[in-house]
């Protein structure tokens, strides 16, 4: 017995890992009132700038130093941001008609940059979950594109829970908010 005991002390530990999050299963993102689209969209890659190119769970102290993102060191997405976002976007489209993948092959093309994605802290005791996007919608013709309309949104979730379980929950939240701001946006702008 006492060598099986000491075998066990001699195993080694199962390094700890980091917790991997994503969106999970999504709620219905569009209204039932938004119309149908029967006109096929071109949804890209979403843009994003070099500090959101990453899985890095990412906080702001906007209390202490507002400018620095800085990344939670046992969590991170299981991709980059925007990759989760274009996900839950194309999610919201499809639903109201034909949405496909690459520019080209569709009369229109919606790209969207992804300027803001973290866990924003007003104070240690408060934060919530900041998203900013901006949507341009281009107009494919003989001719070329044509930007036709853009918008931009912003969207906040408070946190309930001042960590990155909370922060993961409010960034959720707040996407899912932009998602269907930006799926009511596109119905209004593409007529049959």
């Amino acid at each position: 017995m006492s060598s099986a005991l000491l075998a066990g002390c001699a195993t080694p530990q199962s390094p700890v890992g980091k917790a991997v999050y994503d969106f999970g299963v999504a709620q219905s993102a569009v209204s039932a009132a938004v119309p149908v689209r029967n006109i096929p969209l071109a949804l890209p890659e979403i843009e994003a700038g070099a500090g959101l190119d990453s899985p890095a769970l990412l906080y702001r102290l906007q209390y202490q130093d507002a400018q620095q993102l800085r990344p939670y060191a046992q969590a991170r997405w299981s991709v980059p941001p925007a990759q989760l976002v274009r996900s839950r976007l194309r999610e919201a489209l499809a639903a109201q008609g034909p949405v496909l993948p690459q520019e080209g092959v569709a009369m229109w093309t919606l790209r969207v940059d992804l300027d803001e994605f973290s866990q924003v802290f007003a104070t240690p005791e408060s934060s919530q979950g900041t998203v900013r996007l901006r949507a341009s919608l281009f107009k494919i013709s003989q001719s070329g594109e044509q930007l036709t309309a853009q918008t931009n949104v912003l969207t906040r979730s408070a946190a309930a829970s001042q960590d990155a379980p909370g922060g993961v929950r409010a960034l959720t939240a707040a996407t899912d908010d932009a998602v269907r701001q930006i799926a009511a946006w596109v119905a209004t702008q593409i007529k049959p």
